[in-house]
């Protein structure tokens, strides 16, 4: 995680944005996790309705790391965050996919929110939110939709 002496609020949740994106495409648990509230509530595109708590929520993404075993895709783009002292809220459009078994490469686009609280003096994610927008008669998700 990063350290943020000195910088505006934005500044400082963008930072810890990038750093839990270098974390998520390093593939690395701990430092993706060390981003997370005790308490987080997550709604990931992938599996459940809800994840309840940092240490489920890591199952997950250990998970979902087990799905993508080659070089990860993770990308945010117009990013947007709002932040005063204690609390703010990002939106992003998000680029994800890796490497499957068969060395083929898949990647789609969801949306992504995510709330921040300061706590004990380091922006924490508290709640984060993936979801794909989907075709009403068919029920298929659409992750081929271009921005």
């Amino acid at each position: 995680m990063t350290t943020h002496t000195g910088l505006s609020a934005e500044a400082a949740v963008l930072e810890q944005l990038e750093s839990w994106t270098d974390a998520v495409r390093a593939q690395d648990i701990n430092a993706i996790v060390a981003h997370y509230a005790a308490d987080i509530v997550a709604f990931d595109a992938v599996t459940k309705l809800q994840f309840k708590g940092v240490e489920t929520y890591r199952d997950h993404w250990q998970t979902c790391m087990e799905m993508c075993p080659g070089p990860m895709v993770f990308e945010l783009h117009e990013v947007t965050i709002h932040a005063d002292g204690q609390v703010a809220f990002c939106h992003a459009l998000h680029r994800c996919g890796g490497t499957n078994d068969k060395g083929e490469t898949q990647v789609g686009w969801l949306r992504m929110t995510s709330g921040y609280r300061r706590i004990e003096g380091e922006w924490k994610i508290v709640h984060e939110h993936f979801s794909a927008p989907f075709e009403m008669q068919s029920g298929k998700a659409l992750f081929d939709l271009d921005p």
